[in-house]
């Protein structure tokens, strides 16, 4: 299945959720915000939210540091 993460082509598995594609990614959920297709997704949804053909993702990752 194609989706556009970040504005870059990316292939996954159809029927993945926004919390299998992050495992895929290898991210932490608790530090990252998700927006699929223009809409922000609550963390708690990240298991429950499937994607589709052509979604469009933005991930955005926290960073500590000072």
């Amino acid at each position: 299945m194609q989706l556009t993460i970040n504005g870059k082509p990316t292939e996954t598995t159809a029927g993945s959720t926004i919390q299998n594609l992050l495992d895929q990614l290898r991210l932490d959920s608790r530090q990252v915000v998700v927006e699929c297709n223009r809409a922000i997704v609550p963390r708690q949804r990240f298991g429950e939210e499937f994607l589709a053909e052509g979604d469009t993702l933005e991930i955005v990752h926290f960073v500590g540091g000072g």
